[in-house]
């Protein structure tokens, strides 16, 4: 049986939707942003464990929905295309979630350890020792 061409775009919207519907990965998806974010990030803005973040991560890349590079010891993931945060924002507003609660964030956090969040200062050699023994 073949499925007819509207069907077979509906699944493909579907799809996407069951890959991004689960809280946590709706969570990550905001987190990341328009930016990018390594795993350590992740979860001191989610203040989740990082196996816990590495399984929404692998699904979203399995979905084709975020790529991932990597930079030494951190591998940085960022959104495939950002109009899924159009999208997003869309459900929130007909959920009646004002956008500036979504939490979006793009800035640097203490609790994280990668170039991103604490780059190297001048004179600072403590931080990649420090970072190098975790």
């Amino acid at each position: 049986m073949t499925k007819s061409m509207p069907q077979y775009n509906i699944v493909k919207v579907s799809e996407l939707l069951q890959a991004i519907g689960p809280q946590p990965r709706l969570e990550i998806l905001l987190a990341l942003g328009t930016g990018e974010a390594c795993v350590c990030h992740l979860e001191a803005f989610l203040g989740q464990r990082q196996a816990y973040i590495s399984q929404h991560l692998m699904a979203l890349r399995e979905a084709g929905i975020i790529t991932a590079r990597r930079e030494g010891r951190f591998v940085f993931y960022r959104l495939q295309d950002v109009a899924l945060l159009d999208l997003i924002r869309g459900a929130a507003r007909l959920a009646g979630v004002p956008e500036n609660k979504l939490g979006v964030s793009n800035m640097p956090l203490p609790a994280c350890n990668c170039p991103s969040c604490a780059p190297v200062a001048p004179g600072n050699i403590l931080r990649p020792i420090a970072s190098r023994l975790l």
